[in-house]
């Protein structure tokens, strides 16, 4: 079981960007805008690309990045199911490092959907 709070992780990485939207305004917002471009529309609804964030996630072993896409994932109403589903291609393509991970991205959407 992961000790990490990732209502804290989300919000202490959020204080920092802010920071740096600031001090890095033209990058911050380039990555926004990369970032909206990337999750809106096209042939993929907005729920799967954020499973596929997440899986991308997992797989690169980003905390920060689970966080974030088990939130959205919570306020979307994936379904445990469906998150799990997500995790599992995860493993397949990251190995054993990827089931550590992925455990990480259970606590993760558990604790943002309560």
């Amino acid at each position: 079981m992961s000790e990490t709070s990732y209502k804290q992780l989300t919000h202490g990485i959020s204080s920092n960007l802010a920071q740096l939207r600031q001090t890095q305004p033209d990058v911050m917002k380039g990555f926004g805008e990369i970032g909206k471009a990337a999750m809106s529309g096209g042939a993929i609804d907005a729920k799967t690309k954020e499973l596929i964030a997440l899986a991308i996630g997992v797989a690169t072993r980003c905390e920060g990045c689970i966080g974030f896409h088990s939130k959205a994932l919570a306020h979307m109403n994936a379904s445990l199911e469906e998150v799990h589903d997500a995790l599992g291609v995860a493993i397949y393509m990251g190995g054993g490092p990827s089931v550590m991970y992925a455990a990480n991205a259970v606590a993760a959407f558990n604790e943002f959907k309560s």
